[in-house]
């Protein structure tokens, strides 16, 4: 077998998407969309939801989800540009030994997410069939090996299954939010509703931004397979200011008319109860086979081997030792320290992109990096540190330090090699 065609069948996880394996917007665009389709996101649209009237509400998921989409978007610009995934870059940026750091940290969160998707999936599976508790780990497990499937088949079995399952979620929401919609009255029934909690306008985009941020950070795994920046900048905008906008509405509107944040039990309410299981499943499927896909990714690049389908595998076995061990427990404080050390990330790959490397990352093959890229690593610290006391929205904190910083850095660094050899070649 040729170095090529292994490469093809491990999904490129160490070298470029070369052209003639690149995809069309409405292929990046249903993957994508599965991924966003997420049942923590409507969650975080029910907190949401019970702490504003509609019209703030909507005012406040557009500006989230349009934060994050544009977050995701420069990213996904930069991977089709280059043909590289987030671990990838982070080379570039974080130097040859130092991109290990950002490793652990995307695929630590991601085989989290993927814990809790297994738990989630179990444990609401008990709740709403009836069936014996005894049977909540076995089902654990079963759910965790099982959703690896079509992440272990690469980026054509997430395609498969993100056609049949996108669109049969989109009908299901479609008809529980028209049902929701009635029981609320129409929408002077909505307007009329009144909040029953309190939370600032900042920590709602910091929720709503923060979420899936983790997500949007290594959604270059999937863009770097698009024709074009521009292919790659739609179907991200499609996918995390609508999809996830979507799923937070979704999540709103239930905390709104029912006082549940969870489409599931939204459903059960509207009498859809064996409609909701099938929804609470295709939901999960479709996020879980893309985590762990993310975390394979990432920890080929931590292990430096092109094994992503033996990765894959191991992912999926920690993700389900840590759902038997508790991790539905975890979400929040898990989220809390997603939306503060993963965006700086983002916002020092974008400035080294940019700023350092002109739009045009030199061949990895070629090119001998060193083992810490200093200037990055410290602009991360000093993005990561502003994201964690900032009182703002901490994300979009974390993002525009990490970016400046290392701007600075660098334009200082080269104003000073100049001045050097100014002296130099004076004296």
């Amino acid at each position: 077998m040729t170095t090529q065609t292994s490469a093809k069948e491990q999904d490129f996880p160490l070298t470029p998407v070369p052209m003639d394996q690149r995809k069309s917007v409405w292929s990046m665009g249903l993957v994508l969309l599965g991924f966003t389709f997420f049942t923590a996101t409507m969650w975080a649209g029910g907190s949401i939801g019970v702490a504003f009237d509609f019209s703030t509400m909507l005012m406040v998921l557009l500006i989230g989800n349009l934060l994050l989409g544009t977050y995701a978007a420069i990213l996904g610009y930069i991977a089709a540009k280059s043909g590289l995934n987030t671990a990838l870059m982070s080379r570039f940026t974080f130097g040859e030994v130092g991109s290990k750091l950002s490793d652990f940290i995307l695929g630590f969160t991601q085989i989290g997410w993927y814990a809790w998707g297994t738990a989630t999936m179990a444990i609401l599976l008990i709740k709403l069939t009836g069936l014996p508790e005894s049977l909540t780990q076995p089902l654990m497990i079963l759910f965790g090996f099982g959703f690896c499937i079509t992440a272990f088949i690469g980026y054509r079995g997430l395609e498969i299954l993100s056609r049949f399952a996108v669109p049969a979620m989109i009908i299901l929401v479609g008809v529980s939010m028209a049902i929701a919609t009635s029981d609320a009255g129409g929408l002077s029934g909505l307007m009329a509703i009144s909040p029953s909690d309190d939370m600032t306008i900042a920590a709602a985009i910091t929720l709503v931004f923060g979420t899936f941020v983790s997500g949007g950070t290594q959604a270059t795994n999937w863009t770097r397979f698009a024709k074009s920046g521009k292919t790659a900048v739609i179907a991200t905008l499609l996918a995390f200011f609508l999809g996830n906008g979507l799923m937070t509405l979704i999540g709103a509107f239930g905390a709104l008319v029912y006082q549940q944040a969870d489409i599931v039990d939204i459903m059960v309410a509207q009498g859809l109860a064996t409609l909701g299981i099938l929804m609470l499943f295709l939901n999960l499927w479709t996020t879980q086979d893309n985590t762990v896909y993310n975390f394979a990714v990432a920890g080929c690049n931590l292990v430096r081997t092109r094994r992503r389908k033996t990765v894959t595998v191991v992912g999926a076995a920690i993700g389900t030792v840590l759902a038997v061990l508790g991790m539905y427990e975890w979400l929040i404080p898990f989220l809390i320290l997603l939306g503060t050390f993963i965006p700086p990330i983002g916002g020092v790959i974008m400035a080294s992109y940019f700023v350092s490397y002109k739009r045009q990352y030199p061949s990895l093959e070629d090119t001998t990096l060193p083992a810490f890229n200093f200037p990055g690593l410290t602009a991360y610290a000093v993005g990561s540190l502003a994201a964690y006391s900032s009182p703002w929205i901490a994300p979009i904190v974390g993002v525009l330090v990490a970016a400046l910083a290392f701007s600075v850095l660098i334009l200082v660094g080269q104003a000073v090699r100049e001045r050097r050899l100014q002296t130099f070649g004076a004296a």
